[in-house]
């Protein structure tokens, strides 16, 4: 899907699903996850990859397959409610969703200290931020640049609807981190997806025994700033949503400023790795997060650059005895 299509359903999607029946939605986006189930896409056979990790070299494909089609149904579950949440109402996120370990968030942010809230990518993000918001309790986030900038300015505009605020992790005239680090210093809530690399600068951790890159931001910022640290595990319960704050992560220890963020957000992963092992279902982790899987990424797109290269120019055979050779057109090439 090219940029102008995927913010023209983008915007669709907001427009329609707002209107259209909850039963009736949810249906519709839990058939989307079973076709792309079924048809075993890449985004699919993206979260087997990290699944199989998790459940380790013992479990059968049987019990793989079984595990992403409940993966998919809780992926497209988060993309149904991303497009109906603006209209449920506050009445009704309140009443569907449990929390526990909050009282000590809350304690720090009205003592006047700062909250680092690092969360893997499970549940209904969007929503844990807009009942936080609703329980009096201001948040900022970061949101990656998407492209077009249109589609960006969509996301961005969906989320301050729900009482966040939003900063842009690349390309912003002000620093974000300069941004975030003030935030807590004020004694502000900071929440920050942290278990997957985007910039390709994070930091190499053990992960479901395997080598595997997560940010450094969560722990880099509650050093700098003395914030608390406290990771967020979220999933799905029947209709309901469920938030665990989990207890805050000391800065550790370390001979350097670096080895200290290492040894705190290996810390951090570790948190991580229960809340998804009790809850798999609810990882939404498509894209590739273990070192081995970026290595294959890399080498196929080499691969794939190298038999480009080797190959014979369109219409070189024709040239070479004698003809002119008329390469086939190429949509890709315009």
């Amino acid at each position: 899907m090219d940029e102008r299509m995927a913010d023209l359903a983008y915007s669709a999607g907001w427009a329609m699903v707002r209107r259209a029946p909850e039963s009736a939605g949810r249906a519709v986006f839990r058939r989307l996850a079973d076709r792309s189930w079924r048809a075993h896409d890449a985004g699919t056979r993206g979260l087997e990859r990290n699944l199989r990790r998790l459940l380790g070299p013992g479990a059968t494909d049987a019990r793989l397959r079984a595990l992403s089609r409940a993966g998919m149904r809780s992926y497209m579950r988060y993309y149904y409610e991303m497009f109906r949440l603006p209209a449920m109402g506050e009445e009704y996120i309140l009443d569907r969703t449990r929390a526990t370990g909050i009282d000590v968030l809350e304690k720090h942010i009205r003592s006047g200290r700062g909250v680092v809230a690092a969360l893997p990518h499970m549940g209904n993000w969007d929503h844990a931020g807009a009942w936080i918001t609703l329980n009096g309790i201001p948040l900022t986030t970061v949101a990656q640049r998407l492209r077009p900038e249109s589609l960006f300015q969509r996301f961005t505009a969906y989320r301050e609807s729900l009482g966040m605020e939003v900063l842009p992790l690349t390309g912003s005239g002000s620093s974000t981190v300069g941004t975030l680090a003030r935030r807590l210093r004020d004694g502000g809530l900071v929440c920050l997806l942290a278990d997957r690399d985007v910039g390709g600068s994070g930091l190499e951790v053990e992960f479901f025994g395997e080598s595997a890159r997560v940010p450094s931001g969560p722990a880099a910022l509650a050093l700098n700033t003395g914030a608390a640290l406290m990771p967020v595990s979220l999933w799905y319960d029947g209709p309901y949503w469920n938030i665990r704050v989990h207890e805050e992560i000391p800065v550790a220890g370390g001979a350097t400023r670096a080895e200290r963020v290492q040894n705190t957000t290996q810390e951090l992963v570790r948190v991580f790795e229960g809340a998804i092992a009790e809850h798999p279902e609810d990882w939404h982790m498509l894209q590739p997060v273990f070192s081995s899987d970026h290595e294959r990424e890399r080498d196929g797109a080499s691969r794939g650059r190298a038999e480009a290269a080797a190959a014979p120019a369109p219409g070189a055979g024709a040239a070479e005895h004698g003809g002119a050779g008329t390469p086939e057109h190429d949509e890709r090439n315009g």
